[in-house]
């Protein structure tokens, strides 16, 4: 007989029912309704349930997202006898098609990076094309993964670029009460085929073209060498941190140069000693202008 554990989440909308043992194979599913269900007749079941929003199966949990008409605590253990007594009557949990295409199984990883509040998420393969800053949900129209994010509690800020997703948490949350299920949300999205960034949606965001430095022939030569600087010496390093900068503007009487912090570089408590020991020599240095000064700026 098999017993079910229940595992609250950091996301108190969503509850686990892990199993002893792995119900699937190297595949994740995720289901909305019980049309796309098809393939779970346990997930077909589940949506009965009027307070079923979402659910999730994976490795060996089943988890649940719930609508607002209940609270966990009073439905829980119901569901998870439910669950129970279907798995041990021999009810399916997943038909799997066998003709159907195998889903590429996705690497996802937690790295630390120098601002404890931010951990930079990566996957094994290119998730974008275009670097992206979200401050809040109100932003992520481009995202529907950064949207699906935003759900959770104590994520603050994310910024996505290439093949990774950098998350700023609330101080009030631990990264080892919310790695795992970031980790985890993020691999069974990106294996199932979601929508991480539309990148056409972002080319037609204003906010989006000061990250694409369109006019680059018509600024002076000094604001050329510095844009050619720092996407040549310093956005890989801070790139590798989970971060990036952006050029904002030279004003050549005060010698002054305004940048963009995002991602991990954004509030990070080092920032200002990369800024002044690190990116200012630099330009000083290679510009041969003692005078220059650097600047960060609210992105």
């Amino acid at each position: 007989m098999i017993k079910i554990n229940i595992k609250s989440t950091q996301n108190p909308t969503i509850i686990k029912f892990e199993f002893p043992d792995f119900i699937t194979e190297n595949q994740n599913f995720e289901f909305k309704n019980i049309d796309e269900a098809k393939n779970s007749p346990l997930a077909q079941q589940l949506f009965y349930l009027p307070f079923v929003k979402t659910v999730y199966i994976s490795g060996n949990f089943i988890a649940i997202e719930r609508f607002s008409i209940v609270e966990w605590e009073d439905v829980q253990d119901a569901v998870a006898e439910q669950i129970e007594d279907y798995i041990n009557k021999g009810g399916k949990i997943v038909i799997v098609d066998e003709n159907a295409p195998k889903k590429q199984p996705v690497t996802v990883y937690g790295e630390t990076t120098p601002n404890p509040a931010t951990l930079k998420f990566v996957a094994n393969k290119l998730i974008t094309k275009t670097a992206v800053e979200f401050k809040n949900i109100d932003e992520t129209a481009p995202s529907p993964l950064a949207k699906e994010l935003f759900g959770f509690a104590y994520v603050k800020e994310i910024f996505i670029d290439e093949n990774y997703i950098s998350i700023t948490k609330y101080d009030l949350y631990d990264w080892n009460d919310i790695t795992l299920e970031l980790r985890s949300f993020i691999k069974l999205y990106i294996e199932n085929g979601g929508t991480v960034l539309n990148e056409d949606y972002v080319a037609q965001n204003p906010k989006a073209e000061k990250q694409q430095i369109t006019n680059f022939d018509s600024l002076d030569t000094t604001s050329q060498q510095i844009i050619n600087i720092l996407e040549e010496y310093v956005k890989p390093a801070v790139q590798a941190d989970g971060g990036n900068i952006l050029f904002d503007s030279y004003d050549e009487t005060e010698k002054r140069v305004k940048v963009v912090l995002q991602g991990a570089c954004n509030g990070c408590p080092s920032s200002t000693f990369t800024l002044k020991s690190g990116i200012e020599n630099m330009l000083k240095d290679m510009l041969n202008d003692k005078d220059i000064i650097v600047e960060a700026i609210n992105g």
